[in-house]
């Protein structure tokens, strides 16, 4: 995983100056189909407004952070373009990624479809351990002409061993929230990277000090 703690303004030019320079930083891609309200998703959170944006041209990039239990976090969201001609480039994109959010139009299938396609790329690229994925279901204020149901996203997270939330950037629901529920995942996860880390060393150096005992006993 590419995740680091900030600690350097030079080598890190893009923080947000709003971020204590303690913090750790996470690396966010939005995957998906062109027009499924990436970009919006993306704008709501970090401006707290609605704009119904054109297709992204390559990527842009936005900074937000969160504050979890007197740990301040930093997401750098990387909003990828969905269009087909940008496909063979996207890796690029989301190389070194901590966490992906694979978003869908639920009134639109085969954008759902198109989101399965992205995991099967992101799942030859990490291991399960390595990265956070959360399934998006996005334009829910248009759920009367809804084509991807709520248990047919669920069922397909649960046997891929994902998250699934359903918002809508219009209306600014549950926008918040999956960015709040992704940052903490992301905590979870490194904490847990860095308990096993620490477990190990100390094993480690218990064993080196048995050897040095032993040997000094001989």
């Amino acid at each position: 995983m590419d995740q680091r703690k900030a600690g350097n303004e030079e080598a890190n030019p893009g923080r947000d100056a709003n971020c204590p320079k303690e913090s750790y930083v996470f690396k966010v891609v939005l995957l998906g189909n062109s027009s499924v309200g990436k970009s919006s998703l993306a704008y709501r959170y970090v401006k707290k407004d609605f704009r119904d944006s054109l297709p992204t041209v390559g990527c842009s990039f936005f900074n937000q952070c969160v504050t979890l239990d007197a740990t301040t976090i930093k997401l750098e969201i990387w909003d990828t373009a969905g269009q087909e001609k940008y496909h063979s480039v996207c890796h690029l994109y989301y190389r070194g990624a901590n966490a992906a959010l694979l978003v869908y139009d639920i009134a639109r299938k085969e954008t759902f479809e198109k989101a399965k396609m992205w995991l099967s790329e992101l799942e030859k690229e990490f291991l399960q351990s390595e990265i956070i994925i959360i399934l998006v279901g996005n334009k829910l204020d248009l759920s009367a002409e809804r084509e991807v149901t709520m248990e047919e996203a669920q069922e397909f997270a649960k046997t891929k061993c994902i998250l699934w939330m359903e918002t809508s950037a219009k209306s600014d629901y549950q926008v918040t929230e999956l960015f709040i529920t992704l940052a903490r995942e992301l905590l979870k996860l490194e904490q847990q990277k860095e308990t096993t880390h620490w477990k190990k060393s100390r094993i480690d150096l218990q064993r080196t000090t048995s050897r040095q005992t032993k040997c000094c006993q001989i």
